[in-house]
């Protein structure tokens, strides 16, 4: 887990929708860290501890010693995502081909912090740069091959319902309202037009399989051009696993496009159901994120421009 590894971080969509960012949020800096952390873990106590990555929205982070890392959320509407990942990771963590933050402590709200929070094992790497890949078809087969191994792990019966893993017509109004919000600043009608051929498209008929949720730069780690790691399961659950095809957009090159597709066996539809998520992602994310988190808001842009001006279906 870098320092860049959340850069920026990203807000749930429904918590999009309902402005849940201006909740009350703690002052989460070092003295509050080292406070939980002697409280509850005084083994670790005498460790440096610093923070990681400036602009994160969902979870504060901070570096504890050289193996660990302390991931605190924001605010309440993230705080629900510490149980899944502490329940989950372990048990998915076997099967899958590249490292994940399986947390080794789980801490407790306490005076000063009212939530759960973690401390995870620290994962070195870098996050991958979109534009600026050395190997792109590389990192497609390796991120194909993450996907199929998360998808080959059976949910059971007890698995969370994926955040993101449902219909495209429930993104629908979503979607529709920040086309509006961007006119003359994106191509609307291409945008609206590629959106509503999506909609016509055939539901899957797959059964429901693990979902990450949110395979973008911030939430992987490179080990020279190699996928090293995979972070940040806030979204996991069990649905479409069509939502992981996002990385085709939002992170790979046209030209690498085809082998990641291939890797996955992905047919017309499916690519192009894949291709509205990461179009309403992004459109999402831009107008919300225009003021108050300008990186988020230009990493948007270059998504949804990467989407209208995709020729692969």
């Amino acid at each position: 887990m870098c320092a860049a590894a959340r850069t920026p971080d990203r807000m749930h969509d429904d918590d999009l929708l309902h402005d849940r960012l201006h909740d009350e949020e703690p002052v989460i800096d070092t003295g509050l860290v080292r406070r939980l952390i002697a409280a509850q873990f005084p083994q670790w106590k005498g460790l440096p501890l610093a923070p990681v990555g400036v602009t994160a929205t969902d979870n504060a982070m901070f570096r504890l010693g050289a193996d660990l890392a302390v991931r605190l959320p924001r605010a309440a509407w993230a705080a629900g995502n510490i149980a899944r990942e502490q329940y989950w990771l372990p048990r998915l963590a076997p099967h899958l081909p590249v490292p994940v933050p399986v947390p080794v402590a789980h801490g407790r709200p306490t005076v000063g912090y009212p939530w759960d929070w973690s401390v995870l094992r620290w994962l070195p790497g870098v996050n991958p740069a979109p534009g600026a890949l050395a190997d792109p078809g590389q990192l497609a087969r390796d991120l194909a091959g993450f996907i199929l191994a998360l998808r080959a792990v059976e949910p059971g019966p007890d698995a969370p319902p994926a955040s993101r893993g449902g219909a495209l017509a429930g993104r629908d109004a979503a979607t529709r309202a920040a086309v509006d919000r961007l006119r003359g600043v994106i191509d609307t009608g291409t945008a609206t037009a590629l959106w509503d051929k999506a909609l016509r498209l055939p539901e899957p008929t797959g059964p429901a399989t693990w979902v990450h949720g949110d395979l973008t730069a911030g939430n992987l780690l490179l080990t020279g051009q190699r996928l090293g790691a995979v972070l940040d399961f806030g979204l996991l659950g069990a649905g479409d696993p069509t939502v992981d095809l996002i990385a085709a957009w939002n992170l790979l090159p046209a030209a690498a496009r085809p082998t990641f597709r291939a890797a996955l066996s992905v047919d017309d539809a499916t690519w192009e159901r894949g291709r509205a998520w990461a179009l309403s992602i992004a459109l999402v994310q831009l107008p919300y994120y225009r003021t108050t988190n300008p990186p988020l808001a230009a990493n948007a842009r270059q998504v949804v421009r990467e989407v209208l001006t995709d020729r692969s279906v």
